[in-house]
């Protein structure tokens, strides 16, 4: 149910809520089904409103979100990480069991330390560090079709995209291939713990996924301490030994980037790539012309990041009173950025709510955000997402989706995915003859 706001100066009362802001919620499941409807009215009638249901200022219009990101001194990043749905009782039993400390994140810190950490972290993401992961991610996509290529359907998602990003994530943090079983265990979706509305059963069980995984995040950077690798954990310890200095670097967050960017590099990726094969399939004439011509993959990689972005919402904090599309927001009050509604903006995207693989300035979504906090990891979900399209393509162009199938998402306010998308095709057609039955 929508919130009473009575506090003195309230956004309610500076601005007085119409049925379209009172109606506003990211987790009913019509918003779940189709947001980017919402985003269209919302930019067309209320480019900035305030929202009672979840208390937060709602930002749709692209020049208005990219000068949110821009402006670092007004929008501080701390509340992107925090949990929409405190942890009740017995989820905070199961952390207590752990000694869980709470840890900042890069997505929810300022400068200064937030600079400190992003020029080493970044280190461990560079081009030729993703140039180098790409035979094995590669190989990890043909291993997964070739579980399935002779089956003639497969659920992208729990065959492909899934699976994929979390290996590739793996190789990355330098997770050994011994202990793959054990950690693919905790590679699970959490956009719900953080950015959701969970049920108390839920938030234990998640808790438990949660605990468990920072028990081995633990153990994991112990082992690299002593004996360090060419991973991208591997280069924060090295910067922590190094500088000895504990106000940037200590062990509780060593084991927060361990967590944390795991969960960043492999749960962004899989809903995008599945966000992805949905639309192309939707599209078929596009999927044929993508399928004939190899490249105009990384193009497409570009509309499907701008069209169907894996996180359509983002989260600020006012630090100070602001004027943002016309309306004053006071210091410390929340601000929702809906980058999804951005990236279909039709003062930037022509046409912006249809999917054109040849859109020529495609590259100006907000899917990665912008400016401090543009996404590291970056150019490892773009060849992750690139190489699936390349290898699905050679090997199953004749792909479609199974009729009549149920869509569903996480109810959550930021990532977005499908967590299905069912497939059919005939094995005996396929191009590679060692794929045919």
């Amino acid at each position: 149910m929508p919130q009473t706001d009575d506090r003195a100066d309230s956004p309610a009362q500076r601005c007085p809520v119409t049925q379209f802001a009172a109606d506003f919620n990211p987790f009913d499941e019509d918003y779940l089904q189709d947001p980017y409807s919402v985003f269209t009215r919302a930019r067309q009638e209320e480019p900035v409103f305030y929202s009672p249901e979840i208390d937060y200022w709602v930002v749709s219009r692209y020049e208005d979100v990219l000068a949110i990101f821009r402006d670092t001194a007004s929008f501080s990043a701390t509340a992107a990480g925090e949990l929409i749905k405190p942890p009740c009782p017995a989820a905070m039993e199961k952390l207590a069991e752990v000694d869980f400390v709470p840890s900042t994140m890069l997505v929810d810190e300022d400068a200064p330390l937030h600079t400190k950490r992003r020029r080493v972290l970044r280190k461990g993401v560079t081009d030729a560090k993703v140039a180098e992961i790409e035979p094995l991610t590669r190989r990890f996509v043909s291993a997964c079709l070739d579980a399935v290529v002779r089956e003639g359907r497969a659920d992208l998602v729990g065959d492909l995209t899934f699976e994929v990003p979390a290996l590739t994530a793996f190789v990355l943090m330098g997770v050994p291939e011994a202990e793959v079983a054990r950690v693919r265990g905790y590679a699970s979706r959490f956009a719900l713990w953080i950015w959701g509305r969970p049920s108390d059963e839920q938030q234990v069980a998640l808790a438990e996924e949660f605990a468990a995984y920072l028990v081995y995040a633990r153990e994991h950077v112990e082992r690299l301490i002593e004996n360090p690798g060419d991973d991208y954990m591997s280069n924060a310890i090295r910067a922590w030994a190094k500088n000895g200095d504990d106000e940037v670097w200590d062990r509780t967050y060593l084991a927060s980037i361990m967590q944390s960017h795991l969960y960043a590099s492999h749960e962004t990726t899989t809903n995008a790539a599945a966000g992805g094969f949905k639309v192309l399939l939707e599209h078929p004439g596009q999927w044929a012309e993508l399928c004939a011509d190899p490249s105009l993959i990384p193009g497409a990689v570009e509309e499907i990041l701008r069209y169907a972005s894996s996180v359509p919402t983002w989260r600020r904090v006012a630090t100070r009173d602001v004027t943002v599309g016309g309306q004053d927001i006071r210091a410390g009050e929340r601000l929702l950025v809906l980058t999804g509604s951005a990236n279909h903006d039709e003062e930037i995207f022509a046409d912006g709510d249809s999917f054109d693989i040849h859109r020529e300035n495609a590259d100006r979504h907000l899917a990665f955000g912008w400016g401090v906090h543009h996404c590291l990891g970056q150019a490892l979900a773009r060849m992750e997402m690139r190489v699936m399209l390349e290898e699905v393509a050679k090997r199953l162009p004749h792909l479609r989706l199974t009729p009549d199938q149920e869509w569903t998402y996480s109810p959550n306010t930021s990532f977005r995915g499908p967590d299905h998308v069912l497939v059919e095709w005939d094995p005996a057609a396929n191009p590679v003859d060692a794929d045919r039955p």
